[in-house]
């Protein structure tokens, strides 16, 4: 079996690859280690905290013992199943600020500047602004990837919008946009009440042609002769083949695996490779390491009203939500419930939003169990540019052992000094008069819990990560000893080799990675076929006038 490529993996970068390459007239085969996507845990959006639960789903990876943490294991989850982590994810879309993308061209990514991705944001959106306003000149409007928002009819995310504006805080009609600071409407790819994936939008479109097929297999490694990769080693029902690539070998198995299957093919460092016996092709010290990730806290309220999406947290109301989803596509079932968010600064001298909120209508944890109060509402909160670093590493030179995963999170003094910001805000937030009518006590942190050493307790057990993993094989100049690939995300020392997905990142940005994830794989389908990139659009971000004397 051969193509002109191979791409491993199918989820946010993979499918769009596949989809763009295979416009081209290019054989495009895409290995997908895990199954089937249909059904209503992956397709109906308000059965999120399902799919990533359920291990026919998931990968099932968890971190080491985090040493800041208290020793907790954190899960990571990672799609294991057609579209990868966008068929089971929240859903929501975010860009990313325009100064993440300058930041990543000024460290050495060249040509991945604001100006440089905002045409491929624009390339690959069908913006559906809801009534609620936005920036349509920022937007793009034809692309494959529906990006919509809710109906906002929970009187509690309005709230949550005016209790920002009372508290002094900027409102946005579009974070997307021109402006990301501030309070407003939050986006989600859902599209006619269903999961509006990296594989509904591009796969499954693409698996339409006659040159772009699907390959049910696990990578094992990739395959290098001379210094060049040739092709993929998988396995299939206990039978070990070769799957040729006649042009390239791509990446795209996540932040997770992409660095995993480079060391496994012996690209990596050479002490950690040699540890293991795995013979060096190209000693790069970078594979595996600058992992990132955003970690949050869920700040939970009591509601006074019986207003919120416990009423139908049951098993009557689940059963009545799931019937009016399979016949109607409508009700509970067809919004991921995130509908209301803001992006602030921390502190006055930062000079564009570090801080992200999501709001929920209800206080409940992502493995879907609700708090036992009973009715609520809460804000996941977490700092977006945390400085600590973490790393893949093998476990062994066994394909199918999980590797290390240790991203060494609260290990600088400024991140806690952050999330208590975050939490004394939120507090802040959820006391303004827009609550009043709401607004029972506070379920956690819990009143009680006031000095920093208090909150730092809490944070230690009961922070979560948001499942933004990145950065594992950063993209930068070749002269940069950490780099792994360059910026035209060609692995560096060897040829025909390229890593497309958010583990390229060199840091992490400002909200959900699924959008972003999504644009590498759209731009750098343009390289891979030697396309002259879309012309950079020079677009100026809203910055706050007051950004150097206030946080707000």
């Amino acid at each position: 079996m051969e193509a002109d490529f191979v791409i491993v993996g199918s989820g946010s970068s993979g499918s769009a690859l596949a989809a763009r390459l295979g416009e081209s007239g290019a054989s495009v085969l895409v290995l997908e280690y895990g199954g089937s996507d249909a059904g209503p845990f992956i397709q109906m959006p308000g059965a999120l905290s399902y799919p990533m639960n359920m291990d026919r789903y998931d990968w099932g990876f968890t971190s080491e013992p985090e040493p800041n943490l208290g020793g907790r294991r954190l899960a990571t989850p990672r799609g294991k199943v057609v579209g990868g982590s966008s068929s089971i994810n929240g859903m929501v879309y975010v860009r990313g600020h325009a100064h993440d993308y300058d930041h990543w061209a000024e460290s050495g990514a060249a040509g991945w500047g604001y100006a440089d991705v905002l045409p491929y944001f624009k390339r690959m959106e069908h913006w559906h602004d809801g009534g609620h306003g936005g920036d349509p000149e920022w937007r793009g409007t034809d692309g494959p990837l529906h990006v919509t928002r809710g109906s906002r009819q929970n009187p509690l995310f309005h709230a949550f919008v005016e209790a920002g504006r009372q508290a002094g805080f900027e409102l946005t009609a579009d974070y997307n946009g021109e402006k990301q600071e501030g309070f407003g409407p939050m986006e989600q790819t859902v599209w006619q009440g269903r999961r509006w994936s990296a594989a509904n939008a591009y796969l499954k479109p693409a698996l339409k042609r006659d040159n772009v097929a699907i390959h049910r297999c696990l990578a094992q490694r990739v395959v290098i002769e001379d210094g060049r990769a040739v092709g993929v080693e998988v396995t299939r029902g206990g039978t070990t083949e070769i799957i040729r690539a006649r042009r390239e070998v791509i990446l795209s198995a996540s932040a997770i695996n992409s660095p995993k299957l480079l060391m496994l093919s012996g690209v990596g460092p050479a002490a950690h490779l040699a540890e293991h016996g795995i013979d060096v092709v190209a000693d790069r010290q970078g594979v595996g390491a600058n992992l990132q990730d955003h970690l949050e806290v869920y700040v939970q309220q009591a509601a006074t009203q019986p207003i919120t999406l416990y009423k139908h947290w049951n098993l009557v109301g689940k059963a009545l939500a799931g019937a009016q989803w399979l016949l109607l596509k409508s009700g509970l079932g067809a919004s991921n419930q995130f509908e209301s968010a803001a992006f602030l600064r921390s502190a006055p001298g930062v000079p564009y939003p570090d801080i992200q909120y999501h709001f929920l209508p209800i206080a409940i944890r992502y493995d879907g169990k609700a708090a036992a109060e009973g009715h609520g509402f809460q804000a996941h909160v977490g700092p977006m540019r945390s400085p600590s670093r973490g790393a893949i590493t093998l476990r062994s030179a066994d394909p199918a052992e999980a590797p290390r995963i240790v991203f060494n999170y609260m290990s600088e003094p400024e991140d806690w000094r952050d999330f208590r910001h975050c939490i004394r805000l939120t507090r802040e937030i959820f006391g303004q008069a827009a609550f009043d009518p709401y607004r029972g006590k506070e379920i956690q942190p819990g009143a009680g819990v006031v000095s920093d050493d208090e909150i730092d307790a809490f944070i230690r057990d009961h922070a979560e990560s948001a499942y933004h993993p990145c950065g594992t094989c950063k993209m930068g100049s070749a002269r940069d000893p950490m780099a792994v690939v360059d910026p035209e995300c060609r692995v560096i020392g060897t040829d025909g080799l390229r890593v497309i997905d958010s583990s390229i990142f060199p840091r992490i940005t400002n909200g959900n990675l699924n959008g972003p994830s999504i644009m590498v794989g759209e731009k750098a389908a343009d390289m891979v076929l030697g396309r002259a990139p879309l012309a950079a659009q020079n677009a100026a971000p809203w910055q706050n006038p007051r950004w150097e004397i206030s946080d707000r």
